[in-house]
């Protein structure tokens, strides 16, 4: 396996020119890695099998890391056009089970696999460009920008190798090949008796500096935490096949006792009487690899979802009388580090456990790997926890990825730790933060611990009431009473929008529509509306409306006080409204293809957030009818922030004076629309704080395309 792995790249150094040479062959080795994952599949029909129904087809993810690399670069600002739009729409999001993902093939043109290929080659081709200009500020800070979007996107790439490696695995075998660069490892054997063992209590110390970080990280690995463990027993070894076996024979699979209510409602759900991994032959089972299918190697760990592995721990704990449950997140790093276990890259060669590839493309036995009593600590598998990922203290989301951690901030995706055989770059690392939801499958299993009770859920990080302050005003502003007098602005706009349209009220989208009270306010009046923001952040909370029927965040009244508001669909006027809207995150500037034929769109506070937006505004016809209606609201505040100063519409001197919004919306409308009634301005209050607001005018036009 020498030939796939490689180590991470460290952000600190003295020599910009040596760190931009270790980038570019960090991200070459991750590419290389990343299509010898997909030349196992036989042909190019095994790219369009969907092995698993939550999951877009393969092509998906072949293509996804790389338009990754082109989206980021151009939020960076570090290219100034993209390759390919339609790809990179496409492929842009699809990967958690989220509300707002697409996973209907009805509308996709998947392309061949043949572009596909070739537009991985043009994206290879531009980064390298981009990595030839940087000039890297060392260490390379979250805030540099893009030499960290290239990092992020090497890391991104890396997080798919190892998830569209359990896709893989996941196939019909008739769909793969073995392939020598992909061994699986030969042993297997009788399986150890497991066994708790001692781990002595301490304070475990945890998240990254922004201002020291050695490594790469995602949003959620910064900030801090600490917390004071008591001593604890944890297993030996991984749970292996044969322990868990010993609960399929005592009918854990059928036992209600054992099982959550997440987790009986998924097994009536689903029917399964076994882990994913195993195939039943005769009497027996085979296990299922990435490549094969091989006889049963019961000293192996067994891999299973968070479900089925709090149910054996829940029959473990009554089979033996202890207090058995699954560690917490807590737990698994005071076990680390009494141990004492580097962190990569500071790992001897081969690494001392499985995984970054240095070892097998497979599991290996679970006393392979070991250290003063305890093995796979790290690598092997994935482990369960019992700790719903949130934020530590001081997060904040990276201003480029603000859909990476916050939509996993719900209570329902649970920590992962340790790292599988697959696992690399970041995922390798001490300070990696992964989760998923329960009932999803990785290259993970687990171990048990002997400890106390849990806290209770409501001592845990409650993401109930929004708190990222920025979303809470967003929920305040639409969600929100009016304001010194001044009625609340989504509502008045969408009546606005609503009266002033002349035609057919079938279909509208809300382009923009941040925490979505517009996108409900125009059902009152079309029949369906679909509402599209960039910010995964606001898109929850609207998804939270239309689902569950409330939203909820914490309005701010001075410093850290603050008031929890809660808003329903019946308070609102908005019961069976829901219905009638979608939600979907995109990019204005490129939208998917299906978004088309509406009667009206509305785009509001939208244009002067653009990083391109004449090209937005040449291209928005075609998402239009004929007649149909376009209605702009901006204050026309540009900001380099957002759009850089040669992009801007208006507010500048020109070479014939001062150049006005309006007069250049004129000018690229004009030639496909009518303006149909004089510029209003509407105005619209933000409240920051009980003693702090702010007071802004909108001005709204409405066009009319010709026929």
């Amino acid at each position: 396996m020498q030939s796939l792995h490689s180590r991470s790249v460290l952000l600190t150094g003295t020599d910009p020119d040596r760190k931009r040479d270790e980038l570019r062959a960090y991200f070459h080795r991750t590419c290389d890695i990343y299509d010898r994952l997909f030349e196992v599949l036989v042909s190019d029909d095994a790219f369009y099998q969907r092995p698993e129904p939550l999951r877009h087809p393969l092509v998906f993810y072949f293509g996804h890391t790389a338009t990754f690399f082109v989206n980021k670069l151009i939020l960076a600002k570090a290219i100034p056009q993209r390759i390919n739009p339609r790809f990179e729409a496409m492929f842009a999001i699809g990967v958690d089970e989220m509300s707002w993902d697409d996973l209907s093939d009805d509308n996709y043109d998947w392309p061949p696999v043949a572009e596909v290929r070739e537009y991985r080659r043009q994206v290879r081709q531009l980064v390298d460009g981009v990595i030839d200009r940087l000039d890297p500020r060392l260490p390379i800070a979250w805030d540099d920008h893009p030499a960290w979007a290239v990092l992020m996107g090497i890391e991104h790439e890396r997080i798919h190798l190892e998830t569209s490696s359990v896709l893989i695995r996941q196939l019909d075998k008739q769909w793969v090949r073995p392939d020598p660069q992909w061994p699986i490892c030969p042993d297997h054997g009788n399986a150890p008796t497991n066994q708790l063992k001692p781990v002595p209590g301490g304070e475990v110390v945890l998240g990254k500096s922004r201002d020291s970080a050695r490594l790469y990280g995602w949003d959620n690995e910064f900030g801090e935490h600490r917390a004071q463990i008591a001593g604890f027993q944890a297993s030996q070894y991984l749970v292996s096949n044969a322990e868990y076996l010993q609960f399929m024979h005592d009918g854990g699979y059928q036992d209600a006792r054992w099982w959550t209510e997440e987790g009986a409602n998924w097994l009536a759900y689903t029917r399964r009487v076994h882990p994913v991994f195993w195939v039943v032959d005769g009497e027996g089972y085979r296990l299922r690899t990435l490549l094969e299918e091989i006889p049963m190697p019961w000293n192996w760990p067994v891999e299973v979802n968070y479900l089925e592995a709090k149910a054996f721990c829940n029959w473990k704990a009554e089979q033996s009388g202890q207090s058995i449950r699954l560690p917490t997140e807590d737990e698994w790093y005071r076990l680390r580090d009494w141990l004492e276990l580097p962190d990569e890259p500071e790992w001897p060669r081969p690494a001392p456990w499985n995984i970054n590839l240095e070892h097998f493309a497979s599991s290996v036995p679970v006393d392979r790997f070991g250290k003063d009593g305890f093995f796979d600590v790290m690598g092997n598998v994935w482990q369960w926890t019992e700790t719903p990922i949130h934020g530590f203290e001081g997060f904040e989301i990276h201003p480029i990825y603000d859909d990476f951690s916050t939509p996993t901030f719900d209570n329902k995706h649970n920590l992962i730790k340790g790292g599988s055989w697959i696992s690399t770059g970041n995922e390798a690392t001490r300070d990696s933060r992964y989760a998923f939801r329960r009932h999803f499958f990785q290259h993970a299993g687990f171990r048990y611990v002997e400890a106390g009770e849990l806290p209770p859920l409501a001592e845990l990080p409650n993401e109930d009431y929004e708190t990222d302050k920025a979303v809470a005003e967003y929920c305040e502003f639409h969600y929100g009473e009016e304001c010194f007098g001044v009625p609340n602005f989504p509502k008045t706009l969408a009546d606005y929008a609503a009266d002033a349209h002349e035609g057919a009220m079938k279909k509208a989208l809300d382009l923009g529509c941040a925490v979505g009270r517009s996108t409900f306010e125009l059902a009152r009046s079309f029949d369906e509306v679909i509402g599209i923001d960039f910010s995964a952040r606001f898109i929850r909370q609207a998804i939270s409306l239309q689902e569950n029927g409330v939203v909820s965040y914490n309005r701010v009244e001075e410093g850290d006080i603050t008031t929890p508001c809660e808003k329903s669909l019946g308070q609102l006027g908005f019961l069976g409204l829901e219905t009638k809207v979608t939600f979907w995150q995109g990019d204005a500037h490129n939208l998917k293809p299906q978004f088309t034929g509406f009667d009206l769109i509305l785009a509001a506070n939208l244009i002067d957030r653009l990083y391109e937006p004449r090209r937005f505004l040449e291209n928005i016809h075609q998402r239009l009818n004929p007649g149909g209606t376009l209605i702009l609201a901006s204050p026309y505040t540009w900001l380099e922030e957002y759009t850089e100063r040669e992009n801007w519409l208006g507010g500048h001197i020109g070479e014939n004076g001062p150049v006005h919004t309006l007069d250049t919306l004129k000018e690229i409308l004009g030639q496909r629309f009518e303006l149909a009634k004089a510029p209003e301005k509407i105005p619209f209050v933000i409240r920051e704080t009980r003693h702090k607001h702010q007071h802004t005018l909108s001005e709204v036009t409405v066009w009319r395309l010709r026929d």
